[in-house]
């Protein structure tokens, strides 16, 4: 079963309200994360639905944040002067072209709030109370923003159809397949109250255009 399908057919489904000033936080959409070396990846719409909201939130005005990650690892693909830092043209083609204000955050963490500049301080600055979070990877730097934002009192909407991840193997000779990873995160961030996971649908339609 396709992610979006699993999406749509859960809480996912259900109308929610993206108010006015609402910060769609766009991570880490960089061509490294097309290479090999991450190994298989889940949901092949999330580039489509990624772009859908991206220019939902252009053309109503609403703030938009790009972050990218600057590794630090000399192996990473994401590395600065690398190729793979760049991004995606999902994102490259957009950029600057919203009606409302744009941010360029770059991080060398999993947090996009850890990053430069400080994007609590600009979304504070901006009265923004309410963030939507989509990009690469789910359970990696998304899910980590998230917790993050839902920590500093932001009401934090998770799109899962909208983000992708790869395949991990952890201790004990344990692994887990991308759709796994992503529904733990899932499970983790809505049962501890940091976020509530939702699909690209319901974020279009709560937009109210």
């Amino acid at each position: 079963m396709e992610l979006n399908e699993q999406v749509m057919g859960g809480p996912g489904g259900d109308r929610v309200e993206v108010v006015a000033d609402a910060a769609l936080i766009v991570v880490d959409v960089q061509r490294g994360f097309g290479e090999p070396y991450w190994g298989p990846r889940n949901n092949p719409g999330a580039e489509e639905n990624m772009a859908a909201l991206i220019d939902a939130w252009q053309t109503s005005g609403r703030p938009v944040v790009f972050v990218r990650h600057d590794s630090r690892s000399p192996r990473s693909p994401l590395r600065p002067g690398r190729p793979g830092n760049a991004f995606q043209d999902v994102v490259a083609e957009r950029l600057g072209r919203g009606a409302g204000p744009e941010l360029l955050v770059t991080k060398s963490v999993n947090s996009a709030f850890y990053g430069e500049p400080d994007l609590d301080a600009w979304l504070r600055g901006a009265g923004v109370r309410q963030i939507v979070v989509i990009g690469i990877q789910t359970n990696m730097c998304n899910e980590t923003t998230a917790r993050m934002g839902g920590n500093l009192g932001y009401d934090v909407l998770f799109p899962l159809d909208a983000m992708h991840t790869f395949d991990a193997a952890g201790p004990f000779g344990w692994t887990l397949t991308a759709d796994e990873l992503s529904r733990a995160t899932a499970v983790s961030l809505q049962a501890g109250g940091f976020a509530r996971v939702v699909s690209t649908a319901a974020v279009l339609r709560g937009l109210g255009g």
